[in-house]
């Protein structure tokens, strides 16, 4: 039997049970489809870290990843007919898009007699699987949490005892496309497959694991994983990872865990809640500002506020940003320049390597106010005090804001106290944080307060 893998947040071969499942049946046809909707709707670095994962796969596979270009709901019943596949076979997706686009491809199969199977998800837990006693979902962490390592999740997939891959051709232009994106990709690219990955575990396992519940939150250094552009799309699995944790305990891996943890949430937030991917999941009617020239000015590193512009640029030049620094960014747009969190996440997923869909926006919803947090609106970061306390010494802001290396230690963070602050041009606030901060507030107990009753004259 001829089955048709589809790859698409899988993208690797070790401990991949769809790949596993289809290798036992019979003869595979590993495919990838180059959606140009798809295309279209990510930016060049999302496009160009996706290119090199796929040639990396294309290397695992012996060159045998048939690579064709179109919409999904008509490139693969095509291909099935073209190589007499009785079945297609993919990894499950969660988010509404993706899951919507399944379901017309799933159709289309169906009326060509050819099967649909899907075998495993991006998850160690796939979303929908951890729930309250009344069935529903967990709309609080720290229960999420608890009740997800209760349910616990299945050991890595074992490797497919051998492998008959059908050498289908791709599309002419389909890996021209692709190198192309490479090539035009705005960032250096980090090693592409599932080996760099890999490797990328096992140098953090060895070497930074212990300090992981301290260090992460220090953006002056290398105490986080970097792994999230790989988890992304699937290069390495999170199941991997815990099946490396067994056995192992501390502070840093009960905290890394529950990282790991944070992303399923949201996966299950977002499976629950398919709107949430575009509005606000707890609506609050507050008033927001249209973005203008302050919102340009967050987006190029320019706020005159130097921890935020620091990841900002980060964010530009790598296709990253450590975790604190974009939670405390978030804050600055939601609550210093008041505009509508949206905005921000779709700055962030064109610019990020690992935008994933679900953990972008509910983690500027979680900032914003408007989405999983009991406790939200009024938690205001202050840019100067989250420096100072999280990057004492500044080595990361005069890392990525040269105009600041000429100060020296935590006078970074404050440079309109130097007299020399702004002599190599560093922009001036462009707001003055407790002036907004009072605002913030201002307008979100304007949001709480009951209408005016109606007027009897």
């Amino acid at each position: 039997m001829t089955t048709v893998v589809w790859f698409r947040r899988d993208l690797r071969t070790t401990d991949n049970p769809n790949l596993t499942a289809a290798a036992a049946r019979g003869e595979v046809v590993a495919c990838y489809v180059l959606d140009p909707a798809q295309v279209a709707a990510e930016g060049p670095t999302s496009t160009g870290w996706l290119a090199a994962n796929l040639r990396a796969l294309n290397a695992s596979l012996d060159g045998r990843l048939c690579v064709r270009v179109g919409a999904p709901q008509e490139v693969i019943p095509a291909l099935a007919a073209e190589v007499g596949a009785a079945v297609v076979q993919a990894a499950s997706e969660c988010e509404a898009p993706a899951a919507l686009r399944d379901s017309v491809v799933r159709d289309a199969l169906a009326r060509r007699g050819v099967a649909w199977r899907e075998v495993g998800s991006p998850y160690a837990v796939t979303p929908g699987k951890v729930t309250t006693r009344d069935g529903s979902g967990f709309k609080v962490f720290s229960a999420f949490a608890k009740s997800w390592q209760a349910h616990g999740w299945p050991d890595p997939a074992p490797s497919p005892a051998s492998l008959s891959l059908i050498p289908v051709a791709s599309d002419a232009s389909a890996w021209r496309k692709l190198d192309k994106a490479i090539t035009m990709c705005p960032i250096a690219l980090p090693p592409a497959g599932e080996e760099a990955a890999r490797q990328l575990w096992q140098k953090f396992a060895r070497k930074r694991l212990d300090d992981y519940a301290v260090m992460r939150d220090r953006p002056d250094s290398s105490g986080t994983t970097w792994l999230s552009p790989y988890l992304r799309l699937g290069v390495i699995h999170p199941r991997t990872l815990l099946a490396d944790l067994v056995g192992h305990s501390g502070a840093g891996v009960d905290r890394f865990i529950v990282e790991l943890a944070w992303r399923e949430f949201y996966a299950d937030v977002a499976w629950r809640n398919p709107s949430s991917l575009e509005a606000d999941l707890n609506p609050l009617p507050i008033t927001y500002d249209e973005p203008g020239e302050q919102f340009t000015a967050w987006c190029e590193g320019r706020t005159g506020y130097p921890l935020v512009d620091a990841g900002q640029r980060q964010l530009l030049a790598t296709g990253w940003m450590h975790n604190r620094v974009r939670m405390i960014s978030a804050s600055f747009l939601t609550k210093d320049l008041h505009v509508w969190w949206k905005h921000g996440a779709d700055f962030f997923a064109r610019h990020l390597l690992d935008s994933d869909a679900a953990s972008n926006v509910h983690g500027w919803q979680w900032v914003a106010g408007t989405g999983t947090d009991a406790a939200p609106y009024f938690r205001i970061f202050n840019p100067v005090a989250q420096a100072e306390r999280f990057d004492p010494d500044g080595d990361y802001v005069r890392k990525w804001v040269p105009e600041l290396t000429h100060l020296r230690g935590g006078t970074v963070h404050r440079p309109w106290e130097a007299a020399d602050g702004y002599s190599r041009g560093y922009p001036q606030r462009i707001v003055d944080h407790e002036t907004e901060r009072l605002e913030a507030l201002a307008r979100y107990q304007a949001s709480k307060a009951p209408a005016a009753p109606p007027s009897l004259a």
